[in-house]
């Protein structure tokens, strides 16, 4: 069983497949191949953030990325949490987690792209923006029809910041 103490941490290689059966635990996530998910855990590990139990067990994972385009923005790919660690303010500490980082120290913006029906997301990066003091902007980044041919909701681009 685990304890109720979560740490948070750079994750590595070893947590690529945890980090695959988390995401397929968590719906509506899109859910990626395990090798992209040890490629999150991996060449990503000083944007993205593994919360584990004491027992090592993961309870949470955000993979991000610095745009390589906007070397100011940090764009969040995913948050996941494990259902017995919701409602404890996790995915939000794990974001605010990144933005302590030394690899994040010139991030002014944090962006995402989130679903309309994804109500957990729009809540967690609006509770986010209100806590940095930061605007929230939307819009369309990839459209239902132009970019996904219909097979997929439209995602909006979220922009918090400046930071």
């Amino acid at each position: 069983m685990n304890s109720d103490k979560i740490t948070l941490s750079k994750p590595s290689s070893i947590d690529g497949m945890a980090v695959n059966q988390l995401v397929a635990a968590c719906p509506p996530l899109d859910t990626n191949s395990v090798y992209c998910n040890l490629l999150q855990a991996s060449h990503f590990s000083d944007t993205s953030v593994a919360a584990k139990w004491d027992d090592g067990e993961l309870a949470g994972f955000v993979s991000g990325y610095i745009l390589p385009s906007k070397m100011n923005t940090l764009f969040v790919w995913q948050v996941a949490v494990s259902e017995k660690a919701r409602g404890q303010g996790l995915a939000k500490k794990m974001v605010s987690s990144l933005l302590e980082r030394s690899s994040c120290s010139g991030v002014h913006y944090i962006e995402t792209s989130i679903t309309a029906s994804n109500e957990g997301s729009w809540a967690l990066f609006r509770r986010l923006a209100e806590h940095l003091g930061a605007p929230l902007k939307e819009s369309v980044m990839f459209d239902k029809e132009e970019h996904f041919q219909g097979k997929h909701d439209t995602e909006h681009l979220v922009t918090i910041g400046p930071i």
